[in-house]
């Protein structure tokens, strides 16, 4: 059997996008429309979540995918307005400084509930509802860069993606026999609208020197890689990472000399 350009068609799909109100999050779920799915928005900021559904032709549902009970009575009404999910992307998350010496118990709580907790929740809410429909389906989380690196002053966040990743593993060979992939995407420096408005002149040059590929990545091509994971392109694969990041991962430390340009490792006169 050859492969055929439709493969990467959606249509009569129904997907739910979680955190898809701004950034990467709303850039996937505009790339799962462009292919033919039917797209819900699970996001926590209500006038995000009222203006990305609109963008997009999408059902905005404001939901805190941290709360089970919210995400019982959104997933719900996807599966009344929308019909049975069959694509689930885990994108909400959150980041905030948490040094080891300073992080409170209820700044890891906060970090791990963002970035972790909803993983759980919405993974395992859909997917009993895809094994009770008897219908395969393909759950796909955002990770990090920083759930297989060190990531000085961010402990607890490297540590929630790092069991985003781990998770991902585990998930996806549990849900196999029921048809159900699980995979991950594990972005770098991509250029949302939050990172943009809060970036200091001259940053957008300084990411060229640490990703290989030059530049910082764009919410395009993270949608790219989730409409690739979701569709019947992707069928043989799952619990894998793909690194979305210009080469980060692969470099392990390498990066551009801003003099001149030529690979370095650590520090240089």
């Amino acid at each position: 059997m050859s492969i055929q350009p439709s493969d990467i068609m959606l249509d009569g799909r129904v997907a739910v996008v979680t955190g898809g109100g701004a950034g990467i999050g709303r850039g996937i779920a505009a790339g799962l429309v462009a292919f033919g799915a039917r797209v819900a928005i699970w996001e926590q900021n209500s006038d995000t979540c009222a203006s990305s559904s609109e963008e997009n032709g999408a059902l905005g549902i404001t939901t805190d995918v941290r709360e089970a009970a919210q995400v019982d009575s959104a997933l719900a009404r996807t599966t009344e307005e929308l019909g049975a999910v069959s694509i689930l992307v885990n994108n909400a998350g959150g980041v905030f400084a948490s040094p080891i010496l300073e992080t409170s118990e209820n700044g890891w709580d906060a970090l791990y509930r963002a970035n972790l907790r909803h993983v759980l929740l919405c993974t395992q809410r859909v997917a009993r509802a895809m094994v009770d429909a008897e219908i395969p389906g393909s759950v796909i989380s955002v990770a990090s860069i920083e759930g297989v690196r060190a990531a000085p002053g961010y402990a607890a966040y490297a540590a929630a993606k790092a069991g985003v990743i781990n998770y991902t593993k585990t998930a996806a060979l549990e849900l196999a026999p029921h048809g159900i992939r699980v995979n991950a995407l594990a972005p770098d420096m991509t250029l949302t609208e939050g990172i943009k408005a809060v970036a200091p002149p001259g940053a957008e040059a300084r990411f060229g020197y640490t990703i290989p590929m030059g530049r910082a990545g764009h919410v395009d091509e993270m949608a790219g890689a989730a409409v690739f994971l979701a569709s019947d392109l992707a069928s043989y694969i799952t619990g894998q990472t793909i690194h979305v990041d210009g080469g980060t991962h692969a470099a392990g430390g390498w990066y551009h000399h801003p003099d001149t340009g030529v690979y370095s490792l650590g520090p240089t006169d």
